[in-house]
This record gives structure tokens, sequence and C-alpha cells, in this order.
């Protein structure tokens, strides 16, 4: 069995790049680690033009520059399945986002299937082929790399062009194409990949509603935790576990002894980060006016569960006569946030924002 080539100097990749006959759009995927790391650590980019595969050792290229040429806006639009992680590992490459995109999981949800349809179902379904499972999980950063991996990692990037072709005549037919593009675009701003520490704390579910101390404590220990993440690249949880932060916002410990009757602390990280803790605490503790007062999230009365399934009826109405999957169109938690005073304009963009507006404002 004859597999792509594996390019893993600069001048191959450059080879690559300066082909002629390129036709317009590439495909693309990635494989990455990140259990043991913050940033995903790119192991392999894989890249259809046409019926030619490559496979790019990202680990053996030292230098990104060649990288960053062939990554470049002017290769596009670029097809890609579930574009959203893929962007995120090559940020450190591309800068930005990769743009334009074609992302299959975005146009076939558009067409009826459901929002997170895989890549393997979707050319099973589209195109009639079965593909061969068992490495989505394998260690993508060993070397060398074995037959059945390059043989998965080719597969990935086989078959988009394919569907894009099908998904695109199908959106085209539909008059769906700009929505593909709206949707597609919002993968493209740099803002969903912004890390903010100062947002880490949103993270934590029910943090709005705790009360105010607790809430500020937990603030500073989630941003405090995210920069240490960032800057040792390492898992939050390696950090700090995410139920150590949220006793130590509950107890709010003051001096060492007390750090060391939590449970939830083990004693490594009280001796290499206590003092830090403290100081977060303390910081936390001094901004609690800038904590607004929580509002009690308190359970739908009958009446708002009556409207809430009225809204979900209606956008279950809408989306089998526009052949959507009601959740492409509005998600429950969407259309709680509706019930519970906020407007359309608030929760929709877009198309959806035109399609939804006055049938969900109608709704009594």
């Amino acid at each position: 069995m004859t597999f792509p080539p594996m390019i893993n100097d600069p001048d191959r990749l450059q080879e690559l790049i300066s082909a002629d006959g390129r036709p317009s759009g590439w495909g693309i995927d990635t494989e990455f680690v990140r259990e043991r790391t913050y940033f995903p650590r790119l192991c392999l980019i894989q890249v259809a033009r046409g019926d030619a595969i490559w496979l790019v050792d990202a680990l053996a290229l030292q230098d990104a520059a060649p990288l960053a040429a062939l990554l470049s806006p002017e290769h596009g639009p670029w097809m890609i399945h579930a574009a959203r992680q893929d962007l995120e590992a090559l940020l450190p490459i591309t800068g930005t986002p990769l743009a334009p995109l074609f992302d299959t999981q975005v146009g076939a949800s558009l067409l009826g299937f459901p929002a997170q349809v895989g890549y393997g179902d979707l050319v099973r379904q589209l195109l009639g082929i079965d593909l061969p499972k068992g490495q989505a999980r394998t260690d993508w950063a060993a070397r060398p790399l074995k037959p059945e991996q390059l043989s998965y990692a080719a597969d990935d990037v086989r078959y988009l062009g394919a569907l894009v072709d099908v998904l695109g005549e199908r959106l085209d037919r539909s008059g769906r194409v700009s929505w593909l593009q709206e949707d597609c675009a919002q993968l493209t701003d740099p803002a969903l990949y912004r890390i903010d520490p100062a947002e880490a704390w949103r993270r934590f579910k029910g943090a709005e509603q705790l009360p105010p101390l607790e809430q500020a404590v937990l603030r500073t220990l989630a941003s405090w935790r995210e920069q240490m993440a960032v800057d040792r690249n390492r898992p939050r949880g390696w950090i700090l576990a995410d139920d150590a932060v949220r006793e130590l916002a509950r107890c709010r410990p003051g001096n060492i002894g007390e750090l060391q009757q939590l449970a939830s602390l083990p004693p490594a990280v009280i001796r290499h980060s206590g003092d830090a803790l403290l100081d977060c605490i303390a910081r936390g503790l001094s901004s609690v006016a800038d904590c607004p007062t929580p509002i009690p999230l308190e359970r739908l009365t009958p009446e708002q569960q009556g409207h809430l399934g009225r809204l979900q009826q209606a956008c279950r109405d809408l989306a089998a006569e526009l052949e959507l999957a009601p959740e492409v169109l509005a998600t429950r938690k969407d259309l709680t946030a509706l019930v519970r005073g906020a407007q359309v304009s608030d929760i929709f963009r877009g198309w959806r924002a035109g399609i939804l507006g006055e049938c969900l404002e109608a709704i009594p």
C-alpha cells in the first residue's frame, strides 16, 4: 500500500506551495495533542489539492515561515470539517484564524444534517464511502507514524473536495450560500480564540449566582490559574483543580495553616503556590464591590414553562419547514434566555435573526 508523501523539510514544502496548476481551494485537517499542555501541540497537517494529498510533519519543521506561506489566504477558500479546534491549533503559525473557510460540518448543518455531524458520517451519507475507524485517539506526536495512522490522516482530507462540491451545489440551489458564509466568518473572528484570563471565571457553572465574596475570590483565582497555565503551557487542572478553586472561594483561608486544612489542595500546590493563592484571595476580598449582587436563577414558573414550550414548538415547526435540525436554528439555552426577558436581537445575529425575529417575538 502506498501513502501520501510525508513532508518534513522546508524545500519539499516549498515545492508544494509553488506547484503549478493549483485548483481553487485546498482541503486541510490537523492532528495535535494537548493532554499535557495548555496550547495544542501541532503534530501533523494534512493538505489535499485536487487528487493529491500531502502530510506535513509539523514537528519536524522547526521554521514556521514555510508553513505560514502554505497557510496564506491566497490558497483559500480552505475546505475543512469542524474547523474550530484546527484553527486554534494553527494559530501559532497563521497569527490569525485561517480564512476564508468552507466548513463542511457547518454547510451540512444548513442542509438538514445534525449540527455536530461527523466527517465519516457525512462521507458515508453523501458519497457512499465507509471510512475505517480506530486512529482518532492515537498519539500523533510519536515518530515514526504507523501505516494505519498515515492512511487515517490522509482519509481526513481525501474527500473534502467532493463534499464541498455536493454541499456547495445544494446550498446554492437552496439559496443558503450566504448563511454558510456568515457562519464560517464567525469561526474566523480572532476574538473567538483570544485568551482573557479575567474572563476565566465564566468557565465555572453557576458562578454568576454565587454570593459576592465567593464570586470575587473565584474570579481572582480563576484569572491567576489561567495566566499560570498560559505561561507554563500546562493544563489548567495541573495548576489548580476546579474543586480546589471552588473550595478556596468558599472557605477563603487567610494563612498557610488554613490552606493546609483544605482537602482539595495537595501539599505540593501549597508549597509552590500557597503565597500566590493567599494573595489571590486577598485581592478578591478587596474587589468584592466590583461584583454585582447575584440574581438567583430561579426555576421557570409554570407560565414561563408554557412560554418556553410554545417557543420550542415554533422553532421546531420553522425548522421542519426549512428542513433543518431545530438546534441549528436555536438551542434550549437560547430560548430560555428569551423567556427570562432577553430580546431576540440579544441572542441571534445574521440570518438567524432575520428568520427567527418576527416568528419568536409573536409567540405570547
